[in-house]
C-alpha cells in the first residue's frame, strides 16, 4: 500500500477469495497473462486475498515463502484452516490437526499473515462444552508471532449469548456475512471485525449496486472503531464471484486506497 493510501483506512482491507479462477482469466486479469503471476497481479489490485486452498489441503513451508515474496509489502494474506480441524463431531479432539495445519508453515507469511479462518459445516450445532474445549486448543502465538482467530458459525444455534460470551472469553472473532443461507451476528463480533460478503449480483457490473457499496464503505468504516479500535476484513466470496474483483476494487476506490505499482 502507498503512503497515501496508509493514510486514508489503514485499518480496512478489502479482497477476494483466493486467485485462481478460470472466470477471472481475460476479463479480471489481461488477456494472455501467465497462470504464474495472477498472485502477483492480484495482490496489487485489492489489499487482501483470503487463501481457499489451505482449507482442503496442506502447503509446505516454501509455498507460503512463495507467495510472501510474490506479494508486495503491506498485502494480507487472511488463512482458512484445516477443514479436518473443524468438520468432527467432536471438536475437541482437533488438537493434532490444529497443530498440523498451524506448523505447515504459515508463519513463512512474516507480517503478512492475517487472521486464520475456522469454517465449520452449516450442520454443526454449539455444544458450549465441546466448543471451549476446541476454543482452548488454539495456539496465541506462532513462534513470535500473534496468532489471530475467527469462527466462522454457520448454524442458528451459534447466535446465542452462550458463544457470544466463550468468543469473549478466549479473544476470537466471529465472521459476519450478509448471506441469506448463514445465520450472522448482526455486526463482526471480535477484536477483528471480519465480513464475507456473499450477495453479488451477476447483473450488476460492480456486483453490487453503487448505492449498496457506499453503504459498505461507510459500514467498514464504523467498524473500525465500534465497538473500539480495531482491523477491518471485508472479502466478496462467492454470490456471482466472477464479479468478485469488481466489486473489491469498487469498494476500495470508496475507501481511498491506491494501489500499489505493479510488478
Amino acid at each position: 500500500m502507498s503512503k497515501a493510501s496508509s493514510t486514508r483506512n489503514p485499518a480496512i482491507r478489502v479482497g477476494i477469495g483466493g486467485w485462481t479462477y478460470e472466470p477471472w482469466r481475460d476479463n479480471f486479469y489481461p488477456k494472455g497473462l501467465a497462470h504464474a503471476k495472477e498472485l502477483s497481479y492480484a495482490s496489487r489490485k485489492v489489499s487482501a486475498i483470503e487463501v481457499n486452498g489451505t482449507y482442503y489441503s496442506t502447503f509446505k513451508p516454501e509455498t507460503f515463502r512463495k507467495w510472501h515474496d510474490e506479494a508486495p509489502e503491506d498485502f494480507v494474506f487472511s488463512m482458512k484452516a484445516s477443514r479436518f480441524s473443524t468438520n468432527r463431531k467432536v471438536l475437541a479432539t482437533a488438537g493434532e490437526s490444529i497443530e498440523r495445519f498451524i506448523d505447515s508453515g504459515v508463519s513463512e507469511l512474516g507480517d503478512k499473515l492475517g487472521p486464520i479462518v475456522w469454517q465449520f459445516m452449516p450442520t454443526k450445532q454449539f455444544d458450549a462444552e465441546d466448543f471451549e474445549a476446541f476454543l482452548a486448543l488454539l495456539p496465541k502465538k506462532e513462534g513470535s508471532r500473534t496468532l489471530r482467530h475467527v469462527m466462522d458459525v454457520r448454524h442458528e444455534s451459534f447466535i446465542v449469548p452462550a458463544y457470544r460470551a466463550l468468543a469473549k472469553k478466549y479473544k476470537v472473532s466471529t465472521v459476519f456475512t450478509d448471506a441469506d443461507k448463514f445465520p450472522s451476528f448482526e455486526e463482526p463480533e471480535g477484536d477483528v471485525a471480519y465480513a464475507r460478503l456473499m450477495m453479488a449480483d451477476a447483473k450488476q457490473k460492480t456486483g453490487y449496486a453503487p448505492k449498496a457499496l457506499d453503504a459498505w464503505a461507510e459500514r467498514a468504516r464504523g467498524w473500525t472503531t465500534a465497538p473500539k479500535k480495531r482491523e477491518v476484513f471485508v472479502y466478496f466470496i462467492n454470490g456471482a464471484k466472477e464479479k468478485a474483483p469488481a466489486a473489491a476494487g469498487a469498494l476500495l476506490e470508496r475507501l481511498g486506497w491506491t494501489p500499489p505499482a505493479a510488478a
